[in-house]
């Protein structure tokens, strides 16, 4: 088989045929790379709670918000990268779609290098603002300068991989993310256990793993046949290309990062109950964040296929995908959350031996894991919407709806009952009154289409 053929097996025609087997094909591996990855995370939580004490178990879990905050910006472009690249390729259009993956490409490693720099400075001061305690900043810090060398690794990493989405392969990210894991979880053990590294052990087995799934998925890139193919000698940033990337893009960035400011204010909450309440807080999230990531799959499964969709000009099609994708998420989203909180404590059990932390773990399970599917059809809807091209309205139905309302729940309601249930609440329903507006929203835009169309 050429190479060409080769690839063309792992691409999927989402503009013809049925769409639900389709769906589940694009869905299935693109779930297993997000749970895997979050194992893998999960590894080094598991290793440094159970060798390097609940400090620098804290200390890991209590970087990841303001880690999302300072990244998020550059993975909203990578959303631009993949809706433009469906486009293109459901258009038909290989000239643009070969343009759009040098663009993509180059500003993943420029955004990458910019994030060294702002990791390594805005660590301690902002981490001191999030009002992380004494016992637990140090590692902190340290874990996040490490960490941050590996952004140009994760920023080609993801770029590259939502270019590979947009033509519906899931399966290759997925096979380099499995690979680029088992080395994490090696490293993690080697560094942690045996040379008794902490936190900072952990961190450099990240970095040395991002680099290889990295490689992995450039060196697919660079040596396939396929109109997608990137070409070295060609890498530079079409100024048109950056330009439709960032309308699509920045406002998706704009709302990570936004939503990440929320969840900072969360976290320094949490961490004014101590550094035992921040530990329950780190594990149980990260048990929720399977949850979470069955349910995301969803997401991106609606913005390629709606994409290409929009692309081939074929938006009876596009309303085909939100229905499809909104009925799995929540049935996904029931089973998967209701089935982490009936086994939290046994779940728990497998980060810490704590029966403190344990505790503090199953309270904000109690309080998010059920109603997790809100927040699984808040993104379905809103990944339609960038995928039809509009990504400036959902990103201010969400800052408004979910973001907004956090931050007023915390400086308000918060302030009266000042405990981790009244801060854990905030939560659901931020995510049900942002689906409705959401949802108002699809009818408006998918109404508008139809009529152009027509």
């Amino acid at each position: 088989m050429s190479a060409e053929g080769n690839a063309k097996k792992y691409e999927i025609d989402m503009c013809n045929g049925p769409l639900l087997g389709k769906i589940l094909i694009f869905y299935l591996p693109l779930m297993l790379s997000g749970i895997l990855q979050l194992l893998f995370n999960a590894a080094d939580i598991v290793v440094v709670g159970r060798f390097a004490g609940n400090e620098a178990l804290a200390a890991v879990g209590s970087t990841s918000s303001l880690t999302n905050l300072l990244v998020n910006l550059f993975i909203g472009l990578s959303v631009g990268a993949n809706v433009l690249v469906a486009r293109f390729y459901g258009g038909g259009k290989s000239n643009e779609l070969k343009e759009m993956v040098q663009t993509a490409i180059a500003t993943s490693v420029i955004g990458g290098i910019l994030l060294i720099f702002v990791g390594f400075f805005a660590s301690k001061p902002a981490l001191a603002l999030m009002g992380t305690p004494e016992d637990v900043i140090a590692h902190s810090v340290l874990y996040m300068r490490i960490y941050f060398m590996g952004m140009p690794f994760m920023m080609a990493y993801n770029f590259g991989a939502a270019v590979l989405r947009a033509v519906g392969d899931t399966r290759r990210p997925l096979y380099y993310l499995l690979l680029a894991g088992v080395a994490n979880v090696l490293l993690n053990l080697l560094f942690v256990i045996t040379f008794s590294m902490g936190v900072a052990g952990v961190a450099a087995a990240t970095v040395i793993s991002q680099a290889i799934s990295a490689a992995l998925i450039l060196r697919c890139l660079i040596k396939t046949d396929s109109v997608y193919r990137l070409e070295l000698k060609g890498l530079k940033i079409k100024p048109d290309k950056l330009k439709k990337m960032i309308q699509i893009g920045i406002p998706a960035g704009l709302q990570g990062s936004l939503f990440s400011i929320s969840n900072v204010l969360i976290q320094s909450s949490v961490n004014s109950f101590g550094s035992v309440a921040m530990a329950g807080n780190t594990a149980g999230s990260n048990i929720e964040g399977f949850v979470y990531t069955a349910m995301n799959a969803f997401h991106q499964a609606s913005t390629s296929f709606s994409g290409q969709n929009t692309g081939a000009r074929k938006y009876k099609r596009v309303g085909r995908v939100l229905f499809l994708c909104e009925a799995l998420v929540i049935g996904v989203g029931l089973l998967m959350g209701s089935g982490a909180y009936l086994f939290a404590g046994t779940l728990l059990k497998l980060y810490t031996p704590d029966t403190e932390v344990i505790r503090y773990g199953v309270l904000r399970m109690s309080y998010i894991c059920v109603p997790y599917f809100l927040c699984g059809m808040m993104d379905v809807i809103v990944g339609v919407l960038r995928g039809m091209g509009y990504s400036v309205m959902p990103m201010l139905v969400s800052l408004t709806g979910a973001c907004l309302f956090r931050v007023v729940w915390i400086y308000t309601v918060f302030q009266q009952y000042r405990t981790l249930q009244c801060l854990y609440l905030s939560y659901p329903i931020s995510w049900g009154l942002t689906f409705a507006v959401h949802l108002v929203c699809f009818f408006v835009v998918y109404g508008r289409v139809r009529k152009k169309e027509a």
